[in-house]
Parts: C-alpha cells; sequence; structure tokens
C-alpha cells in the first residue's frame, strides 16, 4: 500500500484551506470569513474577489474576532475565524471558551502556521499546545489534516458539522499525497496495513510515518500506518483493532508531549487494550527560528526518529512476551 504515495506534488496546506473555503462559499451562501490581518497568510484572496460582501477584516483584534464569529451564528451564519494557530488558541482561549465552546456556537476556528514547520518566526508563532488546549474544551471538535487535499476537504465538510470546529494545517509546502475523498469527520484512515506495529501520525508527521514505514519494511517490520486527521472525537474504533492487531504502537506529532496525540492514544489504549507504547513529539521545550525541515530534526520529530521510535517499543513488545512466557510458565 506504501507504494502509491509519492510526494511529487507538493502544495501548502493553507492553500487547501483558501480554495476549499472559496469552493464551499459558492455553495453555501451562510459561510462568512474572518481575519486578524494575515488573509495573503491564509490564502483567502480568492475569497475576497469572490464574496467581498462576506468578508471581515477585523485587524489585529483577535479576541474581537471570536466574539462577532459568536454573533454571526445566532444569525444562522456559519463564520471561519482565520489567522495563525497561536493566535487562533492561546491569544484568545477565554473568548473561545466562554462564547464559543460553552455556548455550542457554530464557528469554525481555521488555524494555519501551526507547530515547528512555521519556520523562521520562531518559538514566539510556533505553538505547540493548540491541540491540548482545544481537544480539552467540551463540545469542540479539533481536526488535524495532513496534506492540501485533506485540509480543503476538511475545509469544506466542516461547513455541514453542528457546533465548534478547531481546523489546524501549516505554513510550508508538503507532499499532497491523499484523496479529498479519503477524509471523513471522526473516521481514522488507513494508509497502509501492517501486522508488528502501529504508527498513528497527525498532521505533517503522516508524510514522516510513510517514510519510515518504508524504511522499517526494507529491514522486514510491517508497520501499520494510520492518519488521525480528526483529534477529536477520536476514532477509538480503529485505534483498538489496530494494537489488538499488531500488540504495540507509536504516535507521531508536530506538538507538544504532553496534551496531544500521544496522550489521546495512550487514555484509549490504556482503558481498552493496554500495550507498549512509544511517543514522537515535542518533549516539553519551546521551539526556536530556522528552516522546518531542520526543526523537525533537532526537536526529535522526524523520520529517523519515528523509526527509532519504532524499534524502541518493539524490543519493550518483545520483553513483554518474555515476561508473559516466564509467567505462564511458573
Amino acid at each position: 500500500m506504501l507504494d502509491q504515495y509519492n510526494d511529487k506534488d507538493k502544495k501548502e496546506t493553507r492553500g487547501g484551506y483558501g480554495d476549499g473555503l472559496v469552493e464551499l462559499a459558492r455553495k453555501n451562501p451562510n459561510v462568512v470569513a474572518l481575519t486578524a490581518d494575515v488573509a495573503g497568510s491564509l490564502r483567502m484572496d480568492k475569497f475576497i474577489k469572490e464574496f467581498p460582501d462576506r468578508f471581515i477584516q477585523v485587524g489585529i483584534a483577535e479576541a474581537n474576532m471570536m466574539g462577532i464569529a459568536a454573533g454571526l451564528t445566532i444569525g444562522g451564519k456559519i463564520p471561519y475565524t482565520s489567522t495563525f494557530a497561536n493566535f487562533s488558541t492561546g491569544r484568545v482561549y477565554d473568548q473561545i471558551r466562554q462564547s464559543i465552546a460553552y455556548s455550542g456556537k457554530n464557528v469554525k476556528i481555521c488555524a494555519s502556521h501551526a507547530g515547528l514547520t512555521l519556520g523562521e518566526d520562531g518559538a514566539t508563532h510556533q505553538i505547540l499546545e493548540d491541540i491540548g488546549l482545544m481537544r480539552m474544551l467540551p463540545g469542540m471538535t479539533v481536526i488535524v489534516p495532513c496534506d492540501y487535499n485533506q485540509t480543503k476537504a476538511a475545509t469544506i465538510a466542516i461547513a455541514d458539522y453542528k457546533g465548534p470546529v478547531y481546523l489546524r494545517f501549516g505554513r510550508p509546502k508538503v507532499p499532497n499525497f491523499t484523496s479529498e475523498s479519503s477524509f471523513e469527520i471522526g473516521r481514522s484512515q488507513l494508509i497502509a496495513s501492517g501486522t508488528d506495529v502501529t504508527i498513528f501520525a497527525t498532521g505533517h508527521l503522516v508524510w514522516k510515518a510513510i517514510e519510515a514505514a518504508r524504511i522499517l519494511a526494507s529491514d522486514g517490520i510491517s508497520a501499520e500506518v494510520i492518519n488521525i486527521h480528526t483529534i477529536k472525537p477520536l476514532d477509538e474504533r480503529a485505534v483498538i483493532e489496530s494494537v489488538k492487531k499488531t500488540g504495540c504502537a507509536i504516535t507521531a506529532e508536530e506538538h507538544q508531549i504532553f496534551g496531544g496525540l500521544g496522550d489521546l492514544i495512550a487514555g484509549v489504549v490504556a482503558r481498552h487494550h493496554p500495550i507498549p507504547m512509544e511517543m514522537v513529539a515535542v518533549m516539553d521545550s519551546f521551539g526556536e527560528s530556522g528552516k522546518p525541515e531542520e526543526l523537525l530534526t533537532k526537536y526529535g520529530i522526524d523520520t529517523p526518529n519515528i523509526v527509532t521510535a519504532v524499534n524502541s517499543v518493539l524490543s519493550r513488545k518483545k520483553d513483554a512476551k518474555t515476561f508473559n512466557t516466564v509467567v505462564k510458565a511458573l
């Protein structure tokens, strides 16, 4: 299955948002878009040109943007707020909690430039805590697509999903390897079947997981790769079925080790089917200015680190089997 994916076509996930937004607006007259002075960065130019009366530029006033969006829902509008991930969450958390989540408002919080791959803008902009912040809010749906096609599909799909949504995507060009039809809110995507270990990945780390699985396959290790594009609601059934088959797992994400995908998957397996696990994530650290790929390597969330984590968890799986065999013999 891994052979069907290639990196020949590279596109920005934020481009998927911009193109998805304008395509959606042509079909749904209730869709309106707001931004806090970064329309160009979120590739909203086509939307603005085609629907100037459905675009609101609030300036550098993100908290006000969330309040306006919440108010627009009362009149039946479907507002898409658009800014960088750091400003979409950390700067406006009180407004999201009180005016959107607590009130169950149908606001779509769309966040670009997330994680270390924001690159040269540095630690002040490279938010690595946003998935945890948003998934802990009751009623908040959290989606982290992996490429342009999936971001476009998610942008369109969330308009029909009632309630607040956090949609997280990035800045750089990355391999565009999925089909738009592969996305469904609340359902994971099986990238490759495997029997030895499960790799659960999200966002930009899905492609890194594919690269790692190819390396592992050359060493005779069969890795199951699952794209967790919907963090909440999590496809728990798919998680449980996979770990029951493989007996061990790792998670890979462009986020802090605390509060993200790793914690989420660990909670599921602890409740339903305990197994050895490893997590590839940022280890309780802020980022820094640098080129995206160099930062992923420095902070331990690139392809070689996924391979290392798999080998580690396979060793633990072997030790656990040996221990269980000895216990049964006693």
